[in-house]
């Protein structure tokens, strides 16, 4: 799992949003610790700053970065909301998966639709290791389907960019080892 690197914030522009400078210089050390992880497939959210935080990987590794529309972010509300009322959102969706705001998706929506691309990939690709470029509400969601111990405290700890590396057996998650460190150079 790769979440991917600092964004800009552009108000109305969740899908469209690249990376600032200090993300791309990030994302390079994404692309050098991943580089020998023996990645045979890479996919990735739809949304750009996602895919940018793993096609300079695919390029490397001459691979296609398959997008997948159900890998997105969750979306929260109809409306724009306050950063304060987003926050309040998240952590009452941890308490109440079933909660949203109006017009917006709740984690149990957001964490079904990403588990339906997910498992599939993990059964096709059984032994193979995928690199998936994401976001940290839906990374957490998918590895708490997993793992229940996956959840607000582990959202609210993670950097951008993270990498997480989950090992399966079947569709049993095994392990999970922090790739990423914010002292790399």
């Amino acid at each position: 799992m790769v979440r991917h690197g600092e964004s800009p914030y552009t108000e109305g522009n969740e899908r469209t949003r690249g990376l600032t400078p200090k993300g791309k210089v990030d994302i390079e050390k994404v692309t050098k610790i991943l580089i020998g992880e023996g990645i045979d497939m890479i996919i990735s959210s739809p949304y750009t700053r996602a895919i940018l935080s793993v096609e300079g990987l695919a390029k490397l590794l001459n691979k296609e970065v398959q997008i997948f529309e159900d890998l997105r972010e969750r979306h929260f509300a109809a409306e724009l909301i306050e950063n304060a009322e987003l926050m309040s959102s998240i952590r009452e969706s941890f308490n109440d998966p079933d909660y949203t705001l109006i017009g917006g998706e709740s984690n149990a929506e957001c964490q079904n639709r990403a588990i339906a691309i997910l498992k599939p990939i993990l059964n096709e690709h059984r032994g193979k290791k995928i690199a998936v470029g994401t976001h940290g509400l839906v990374m957490t969601l998918m590895m708490n389907h997993f793992d229940p111990a996956y959840g607000l405290d582990f959202l609210n700890q993670l950097t951008k960019p993270d990498i997480y590396k989950m090992q399966f057996e079947d569709l049993e998650l095994k392990e999970v080892t922090r790739l990423w460190n914010d002292d790399l150079s």
